[in-house]
């Protein structure tokens, strides 16, 4: 019989997630989160399907030092990474660039390509790199799968994708917009058709992943025609600490009146700037709150996020032309009901509305909001992307007979 587990791992610059899955029924055997790596206040808390969670704190180095003590861990419950139910490790890789269109065994190759990229994500695929490499080394012998947040955008045509910049600069620093979120925008947008009884192939849907980070796509019988990030992640609606759409101009602005350098522009435009930069907050709970007590600042905070989200609805609803939903997901998008039903107010004309009763209502699962009979339905769907590496790491495996 063929082994059934695939492990995922999401390796940050100080931070490791994982989830060990069993793909006979997507069941999840253990979840957890190493965090502070290479501080000495480190902290990694497991949690074992059915079981209480178990934390330990102290230094813990590096990433090497983090896998192991994930898998002593996971070895705890008899879900030790030298189980022979383990089919293989699927990493979550932020930037394949146009080079990765779907999940790929890894190989020197693939590392040297990923490496490559690093110029256009330096904050994610050195990370990403170095969960691979010390997965490598901790079972070298199991397939090693990556699956890129990039991959689902490549549908993209190209006068989706493509920068009004001269077309030979462009290609030469490999300018373009590549859309990130991508597991996460596939997913959602697969279980909404289920949602509506549709087939995916034949549903065109927007899906708005909300969270401290956020993007938008507009996704036309199951492929990606258009999303709202960029050649960064910082393309698009306002999210958490990022400005999202932004007059470029405005760097060379802060370059020659503010005489900021480079770093310190990406460090406000990335860091200090959308919800926080606007109103001191990146936590929308915090600020629905101050805007129920009045709070001027956190209440202009909010409307901006909601025009900016409302004008890519708009757009992306010109793109397709035909909607069948639109799907709320992530953090705010699944809990934040106050953005929901501000994002889709005042657009009845484009069949686009909110039961206030069922929007109010919380849950995990996927779920319609809008009212009875609406002409576009609007849902809650929980992203899974861990799932969804799962998924695709597993049918990439099993499928080319790739597999200890």
């Amino acid at each position: 019989m063929s082994p059934t587990r695939v492990l995922v791992l999401n390796s940050g610059s100080s931070s490791v997630k994982y989830q060990l899955l069993d793909m006979r029924d997507s069941s999840r055997l253990a979840v957890g989160l190493v965090e502070r790596i290479g501080e000495q206040t480190s902290r990694l808390k497991h949690t074992p399907a059915g079981g209480e969670s178990r934390e330990r704190e102290g230094a813990i180095a590096d990433h090497d030092a983090a896998l192991k003590a994930v898998a002593e861990e996971l070895a705890k419950d008899g879900l030790g990474l030298d189980s022979p139910e383990l089919a293989a490790i699927g990493h979550r890789v932020v930037h394949g660039g146009k080079t990765f269109t779907e999940p790929t065994v890894i190989d020197d190759t693939v590392l040297a390509e990923i490496e490559r990229l690093i110029p256009v994500a330096p904050l994610h695929n050195p990370a990403n790199l170095t969960g691979i490499r010390t997965a490598q080394v901790l079972r070298p012998d199991l397939p090693q799968v990556a699956v890129f947040d990039t991959a689902f955008h490549t549908t993209m045509p190209e006068s989706a994708a493509r920068y009004a910049i001269d077309v030979k600069t462009a290609d030469e620093h490999r300018v373009r917009r590549y859309g990130f979120h991508g597991t996460s925008h596939a997913y959602v947008s697969r279980a909404t058709a289920e949602l509506l009884g549709k087939d995916p192939s034949e549903t065109n849907v927007i899906v708005l992943h909300l969270g401290n980070g956020a993007s938008a796509s507009a996704v036309r019988g199951g492929r990606c025609v258009d999303t709202s990030m960029g050649l960064t992640p910082l393309e698009g609606l306002v999210m958490g600490t990022r400005c999202g759409d932004m007059d470029p101009a405005v760097i060379f602005h802060l370059m020659r009146v503010g005489g900021m350098s480079a770093d310190e522009i990406d460090t406000l435009l990335n860091k200090k700037s959308g919800l926080i930069g606007l109103c001191g907050d990146n936590d929308m709970r915090e600020i629905r709150r101050r805007v129920d007590e009045g709070d001027a600042q956190a209440e202009l905070a909010f409307d901006i996020y909601i025009h900016r989200l409302k004008k890519y609805i708009g757009a992306y609803y010109a793109v397709l032309g035909r909607v069948d939903a639109v799907a709320f997901t992530a953090g705010v998008g699944e809990n934040a009901a106050p953005v929901r039903a501000a994002a889709l107010a005042g657009l009845a004309e484009l069949g686009l509305a909110v039961d206030g009763e069922r929007n109010a209502v919380r849950g995990d699962e996927a779920r319609l909001i809008s009212p009875e009979g609406a002409r576009v339905a609007v849902a809650v769907v929980p992203t899974d992307e861990e799932l969804e590496i799962a998924t695709q790491t597993y049918a990439l495996v099993i499928g080319s007979g790739n597999h200890t």
